[in-house]
């Protein structure tokens, strides 16, 4: 039996087209996998089928039934919850005070009544959670238990789950694939959103494929691989299994020696945190988010003050006077990694603008400026129809790669990359390794953070685990597993 089904959507934005004809079809009770590259119009999509947006043309169908979703709150009278990626609780109410939020009218609330419904739907869905535990005191994979509980109690049975395994570690995605399944099984449809590719081969039925708003394939996973569906999303052939060369580790770059470090409420983020990154390797860092990384990333940096330790630069050459150039690649570019009023040209001389050739007698040479962008387009690759489009206007991927040419063009010494896949496709992604590893080729020392092990251990030399701010264990890239991983990530210790 056909659950959703959407005839020819189409929606414009002014004259830009985000979804162009789109027809396709979910199964009752089948998990099925939407992919696309960023702006295949994947997120517009879902918004129109919980109520956000309203198509221009076509028709939704449930149960075989024309329907109307003017509203969020129509899609969940008409039995749709969407689950985002960023969660949508409040962490100093309870569980129950979190799922009931909205939902209750009565200025009269029976707590406990309510506690207990909400302990018998997390047993009967097998969503084990404490529903009187405040919920900045439950780990993020149990936060996830309460999202989904929340869409369960408001009555959903087409549940859409927007990139549900970003922030969760390998067990904690594990377990979420197992409930997931189950939620099938008792009759719910499920719409998964992710760029892990794996993971929809894992769990999905059906993948249906959007490029720059139209279906281009619908498939079942027994039917593909993920090299398939990554060369049907992107439109060409995709380098998904990372080549690269064994590690030729020269001189120390980077020293650090019991680092501590505070996070923007002066508490201790990085705690006793001790390493070693020589020229020509990548050290990756692996954790789930929230564990220091941030704070290590911006005082290595040199963003951030160190509270105590020592972080040495050292240089390759014993000669060489000049400062040791240290590029770094923000976790959030548009917040910190560009100014997106500025055009393309002029991010990539923020860090260099005072100098030659782009500045002589305090005046920028309009000239220069514009033919070391083109340059730079064209060896990174940026997709625009010039140098002075603004950065704003352009995909999370090109935006990325502007940062890259402005930071790797001057050859640095050492590269801080924190979370430079974050929210790219696999092209973009892939893009991003392959300078990367150009990098590293050239001898350039690279700390790579993420919160993406497969990511992480495709691209590593040697992978350091992090935990509440700590070093759990720093492991050989060739020989640690995933199971390994996954459980320092989660504070088990190496015994």
């Amino acid at each position: 039996m056909i659950y959703l089904q959407l005839e020819n959507i189409t929606k414009l934005f002014g004259s830009f087209v985000a979804n162009d004809n789109i027809s396709l079809s979910v199964e009752a009770g089948k998990i099925h996998a939407i992919l696309g590259e960023n702006g295949a119009g994947k997120t517009t999509l879902m918004n129109i089928i919980s109520g956000l947006y309203q198509p221009d043309s076509g028709q939704i169908y449930l149960e075989e039934k024309p329907v109307n979703i003017t509203s969020p709150n129509e899609a969940i009278k008409l039995g749709i919850g969407m689950i985002h990626q960023h969660f949508m609780l409040i962490p100093q109410l309870t569980v129950t005070e979190n799922i009931i939020l909205g939902r209750e009218n009565n200025w009269r609330l029976n707590i406990r009544q309510k506690q207990q419904e909400i302990a018998a739907l997390s047993q009967a869905y097998q969503l084990e959670v404490d529903p009187t535990v405040k919920v900045e005191n439950l780990p993020v994979g149990t936060q996830q238990r309460v999202e989904i509980l929340k869409v369960l109690y408001r009555q959903a049975k087409l549940l859409i789950l927007d990139e549900p395994t970003a922030v969760l570690t390998p067990p904690e995605v594990a377990s979420l694939i197992v409930i997931l399944r189950q939620l099938a099984a008792k009759g719910n449809t499920i719409i998964f959103i992710s760029h892990k590719l794996e993971e929809v081969m894992h769990l999905c039925d059906t993948v249906t494929v959007l490029r720059r708003g139209k279906v281009v394939a619908t498939t079942t996973t027994k039917n593909t691989t993920t090299q398939q569906l990554a060369e049907l999303m992107v439109g060409r052939e995709v380098i998904l299994n990372l080549s690269k060369s064994p590690p030729s580790p020269g001189k120390v770059i980077l020293s650090v020696q019991g680092l501590q470090v505070a996070d923007d409420r002066k508490m201790i983020a990085v705690r006793d945190v001790s390493f070693q990154l020589r020229a020509g390797e990548v050290l990756g860092i692996a954790g789930v988010d929230g564990n220091g990384q941030r704070e290590l990333a911006d005082a290595i940096a040199s963003l951030r003050t160190v509270k105590q330790g020592k972080i040495d630069l050292l240089h390759p050459t014993p000669a060489s006077e000049e400062r040791l150039r240290v590029a770094y690649i923000p976790e959030d570019r548009q917040k910190t990694g560009l100014v997106l009023q500025f055009s393309i040209a002029q991010n990539l001389i923020l860090k260099s603008f005072t100098k030659l050739p782009f500045c002589r007698y305090f005046w920028l040479q309009q000239q220069a400026i514009a033919n070391y962008a083109k340059s730079a387009m064209q060896n990174f690759d940026i997709r625009a129809t010039g140098e002075d489009v603004q950065v704003s206007q352009l995909s999370g991927g090109n935006q990325q790669k502007v940062v890259l040419a402005r930071e790797l063009t001057p050859a640095p010494a050492l590269i801080v990359a924190m979370q430079p896949t974050r929210g790219l496709d696999v092209g973009a992604t892939e893009a991003v390794h392959l300078r990367l590893l150009t990098e590293r080729d050239r001898g350039a020392a690279i700390l790579y953070i993420s919160t993406e092990l497969e990511e992480v251990m495709a691209i590593s030399d040697r992978i350091a685990v992090i935990y509440r701010g700590e070093f759990v264990d720093i492991l050989d890239a060739q020989t640690a597993t995933v199971e390994e991983i996954g459980l320092l990530m989660a504070g088990s210790r190496k015994q």
